[in-house]
């Protein structure tokens, strides 16, 4: 149902909606009023002539010169178009009146029935206008020149409003799924991006490991196969749950322990108590992976700050870790997604409804970021 009032089945059914009230009209003319049968026939015309007018413009006009920047090429099309109808039209009006000449019956047409079917009450008739009362009433040419101008330039101009609507609308619908294809794209290198090396230097590690500690390393591996379990199909979905990406956070947290010396403080602050929002994978794994990767030395002590806090509309995260020497760097200039990525990706989810900011001094490096999820 959401995608029938979303697609074009509802356009064409508001297209055969307005036939349906237009040729229902007369329909109610015959049960109010006493219309003759040039009523009937001109009604019909002159519905039938704006109905050519106004698709021919919409349909083939509008698409094919107006869009195309063939403009002097529309125009001259629609003056045609205008001038063709107008002589349509005036001698079909002239074929009908002549096929039903005015007489007693048609005098009472536009009349209500009541009107029209009450006796005479002996009260004389009214004579003849007084010459120069009054002005004397425009040749019916003229009013129907003037009539046919005013409606069929009202319908040249609404059905292409009509149609250039259409046509933005289609537009933002093409835009938004482009960007949701960039996002795939994004999230797809996102994936393929989160450290090769980590994972090569964690198998080492897990490797030295087990002829230290059996049970230790049984948990690494089981710990690993969960992280690339997560990155490989969970985050394939769109959105994922807010516990989901605090268990892969913990994840990652717990096996880059294995790489780290004591003079490493690594402080984690993630809510006990959350709703279990809906968020982008691997949103925030950039900068976390970015701290490690710039904020451990093996040389002097170091740290690593992360924190979250949520509500039902909002997030908060926050990443901190103190510099240290490129020469120091865990990892090699090919590791890491990069900020950049990170900022692009954040602008096409929350555009206007987050804040990043990124604050760096010569010894520590600062990220603070609030998402309104509202």
């Amino acid at each position: 149902m959401k995608d029938f009032f979303t697609g074009r089945k509802i356009t064409v059914f508001l297209h055969l909606l307005a036939w349906a009230i237009l040729l229902g009209l007369p329909f109610y003319f015959f049960q109010r009023w006493d219309v003759g049968k040039d009523f009937i026939w001109l009604y019909y015309l002159s519905i039938t002539i704006n109905g050519l007018i106004f698709y021919s413009n919409y349909l083939i006009l509008v698409p094919r010169f107006f869009f195309e920047s063939r403009k002097h090429r529309y125009y001259i099309s629609v003056c045609i178009i205008l001038v063709f109808f107008y002589f349509i039209s005036r001698v079909s009006n002239e074929m009908i009146f002549s096929a039903f000449p005015k007489n007693e019956n048609t005098e009472a047409a536009g009349r209500p029935r009541e009107e029209a079917r009450r006796p005479p009450d002996g009260e004389p008739k009214p004579g003849p206008p007084m010459p120069g009362k009054f002005f004397d009433r425009p040749p019916f040419h003229q009013i129907h020149l003037i009539n046919y101008g005013i409606t069929s330039l009202f319908l040249i101009f609404f059905s292409m409003g009509l149609r250039v609507m259409e046509r933005h609308s289609l537009i933002e619908k093409s835009q938004k799924e482009l960007e949701k294809e960039k996002l795939n794209s994004e999230l797809a290198f996102l994936k393929s991006q989160i450290s090769p090396h980590f994972f090569f230097n964690t198998l080492n590690n897990i490797y030295s490991l087990i002829s230290i500690n059996a049970e230790d390393s049984q948990k690494a591996v089981l710990k690993l196969s969960k992280l690339m379990r997560y990155l490989l199909y969970e985050s394939d979905h769109g959105n994922t749950r807010l516990s989901s990406e605090l268990d892969f956070m913990n994840n990652y947290f717990d096996l880059m322990k294995l790489r780290m010396s004591d003079k490493v403080s690594l402080n984690i602050s993630f809510p006990d108590k959350y709703d279990d929002i809906n968020v982008p994978p691997l949103l925030f794994i950039p900068f976390i992976e970015n701290a490690f990767k710039h904020g451990i030395s093996y040389r002097g002590k170091s740290f690593i700050e992360v924190s979250m806090e949520t509500t039902k509309t909002s997030l908060s995260f926050r990443c901190a870790n103190s510099l240290v020497p490129p020469k120091e760097e865990v990892e090699d200039s090919n590791s890491g997604i990069g900020l950049d990525n990170v900022k692009k990706r954040l602008n096409l989810l929350f555009p206007g409804n987050h804040d990043l900011k990124i604050i760096q001094s010569a010894d520590t490096f600062e990220v603070l970021l609030f998402i309104n999820l509202a």
